[in-house]
């Protein structure tokens, strides 16, 4: 539980890191490019350093696939989102993938979630669209771009928690990887724009570590230990984070009924981690 609420609010942060480095006129490919890149550096020297081995075949395969298709295709679908809408409101139509989880996990995977883990996806659900109100005009892209990114990373962490017997750096390691040479590659053809100042390229360092290594590391551990049903529950803390963050550094405003959303997703993920052990979910097969 501590692993997966680290990696929310870590991913909670990033969306208002990523405003400010747009704040100085980056494009989220080079944005995402950047922070693709500098993720895997770090991540492959982590791996190294703890010793965890680089994986091999069909396992190689999976995370290069899961990299270079789905963590992209979703970091798209999101950074892109980012640009038309707030970080708030980005952040919590990703939101919606919890409840995605456990409906593709049931049809596509046949595994069958506790009813407790299914009341609190549909209690976090609930918190979820009270958060996210009213949307004006202009703005119906973005919220397309943001329910995408949903889906696909509903898809992404169900094929992850089928990938079993390698360290949580390696096998973040091998997904950024795969993601920059994708990146780099749109990058080289686009040529986006990057941050000018230094607050900015400070953001987008951020992005990158707090975002990428500590919030992709410690979601991989969790999902080794928790099953991607109770990861997802408890991931919801993220948009909680985000709109708070986003209130206090970029002055979203937070109406009542977006407090009350975010009380209810918070109550949601308490009841989740007074589970007691012995009611856990069996371990993933691989």
């Amino acid at each position: 539980m501590g692993l997966a609420l680290t990696s929310a609010a870590s991913f909670g942060v990033m969306p208002v890191l990523t405003k400010v480095a747009y704040d100085d006129g980056a494009e989220p490919i080079g944005v995402l490019a950047t922070r693709f890149a500098l993720a895997a550096a770090l991540l492959l020297a982590l791996a190294r350093l703890r010793r965890e081995r680089l994986p091999r075949g069909r396992r190689l395969g999976a995370l290069v696939g899961l990299g270079a298709v789905g963590y992209v295709g979703m970091s798209l679908c999101y950074f892109f989102a980012l640009e038309r809408i707030s970080a708030g409101l980005t952040a919590l139509l990703l939101y919606f993938y919890p409840a995605l989880v456990v409906v593709l996990g049931a049809v596509l995977l046949r595994d069958r979630p506790r009813p407790i883990a299914l009341g609190c996806v549909g209690v976090a659900t609930v918190g979820t669209v009270l958060t996210i109100g009213p949307v004006g005009s202009g703005q119906g892209l973005g919220v397309a771009l943001g329910l995408a990114s949903a889906l696909i990373y509903a898809t992404y962490i169900l094929v992850s928690s089928r990938v079993s017997g390698v360290g949580p750096f390696a096998t973040s390691a091998v997904v950024m990887l795969a993601g920059a040479v994708v990146m780099g590659g749109l990058a080289a053809v686009t040529r986006p724009a990057l941050p000018t100042s230094t607050t900015a390229w400070l953001a987008l360092g951020g992005v990158a570590v707090v975002g990428g290594v500590l919030a992709v590391t410690t979601f991989f551990a969790a999902l080794a230990l928790l099953g991607p049903a109770d990861t997802a529950v408890v991931s919801t803390v993220e948009p909680v984070v985000s709109i708070g963050v986003a209130a206090l550094v970029l002055g979203e405003r937070l109406g009542p009924v977006q407090v009350a959303g975010g009380a209810v997703v918070l109550l949601a993920v308490a009841v989740l981690t007074r589970l007691r052990p012995a009611e856990a979910d069996a371990p993933v097969p691989a």
